[in-house]
């Protein structure tokens, strides 16, 4: 009895397993969601989060930040901040590198772009960047699959996301919203804000629903912080080692010249000799003077042999001649 009761137990779980699998492999690249948005998408741009004594300590600390905006009729969104000892640059880096976050992001086993359309800014349509992205997250027992639309905003210093309707997708509908400015006060650091907004379809477990709308929000921005951070140090290691390199090829273009002049010794001219061995100016000069005068004394010296050469031929030419 036992031996069928514990049979029974594992058919019935596998059973289960297996009508769950089959209900979380819903998501599609080519059937189209079910609606085309129920939740109301970010806006770009600031989020006007007024940050008081207590959130600048937090924010000091190297912590996250949490707090609430407002969002229409329907109450707040979670936001967070977070400071980055990195600059901005390196982090949109960070956030803008979706085929490479199943290395970077929590819980995310997979993701590629599969559609990016750059676009000239408009006053009706201001953002630069459409980016499409198939993404998946595991948890225990289940994986789930969305597909996500990006618009990047880069002069207004944001990024905001709905999913792509075209698709369909294991998330019922998902916002989000990044806003990535340098720091006030701290030069070459940053300050982000983030928030997101998942609505889970009922099959999924209770803990996926808690971690997409609570934990993700520090995840998000302390991955982020830590990836960020790490470029940002390999960056200063790379400029420091160009650095030595440059200062060691500079000793190196000095010596060269250097060696080059004892190499050619009785073929440089004595101003090129004395700039390399770097003599100082007086020395210069007094060999500068020193060479006129050899150059000016080998000149009289020069027409002097020929005025005599040219008496002593001409008083052997006369001579020479016969008497008339």
């Amino acid at each position: 009895m036992t031996g069928y009761n514990t049979t029974s137990f594992i058919i019935t779980i596998s059973l289960t397993f297996s009508l769950f699998s089959l209900v979380c492999d819903a998501s599609s690249f080519y059937e189209s969601h079910s609606h085309t948005g129920k939740v109301k998408p970010f806006e770009p741009g600031d989020p006007k989060v007024p940050l008081d004594g207590k959130a600048k300590a937090t924010l000091n600390s190297g912590k996250p930040y949490e707090t609430q905006i407002k969002s229409g009729d329907s109450g707040g969104r979670g936001l967070v901040v977070q400071d980055v000892n990195a600059s901005t640059e390196i982090v949109w880096g960070r956030i803008l590198d979706y085929d490479n976050y199943s290395n970077m992001v929590p819980h995310t086993i997979a993701s590629k772009n599969y559609n990016v359309i750059k676009n000239k800014p408009t006053k009706m349509n201001s953002h630069s960047q459409t980016i499409y992205t198939q993404m998946k997250v595991g948890f225990p027992l289940i994986k789930l699959e969305f597909f996500v639309k990006h618009l990047y905003y880069p002069n207004l210093n944001s990024l905001t996301w709905t999913l792509d309707y075209s698709k369909q997708s294991d998330f019922d509908d998902s916002c989000g919203y990044w806003y990535v400015v340098p720091h006030p006060t701290k030069p070459g650091r940053t300050r982000v804000f983030y928030s997101v907004e998942v609505s889970m379809f009922d099959w999924v477990p209770k803990f996926v629903m808690d971690f997409m709308s609570k934990k993700a929000l520090t995840d998000a921005t302390g991955w982020v912080k830590k990836y960020s951070e790490l470029e940002s140090i390999k960056q200063q290691k790379n400029r420091d080692v160009s650095d030595v390199v440059v200062e060691e090829g500079k000793e190196e273009k000095v010596r060269k010249p250097f060696m080059i002049s004892l190499q050619n010794y009785f073929y440089q001219d004595i101003f090129d000799l004395a700039t390399i061995s770097r003599k100082s100016a007086v020395e210069v000069e007094v060999e500068k003077e020193t060479t006129i005068v050899k150059e000016n004394n080998l000149s009289w010296t020069v027409l002097i042999s020929l005025f005599l050469v040219g008496a002593i031929s001409t008083y052997v030419l006369i001579g020479s001649l016969p008497i008339s």
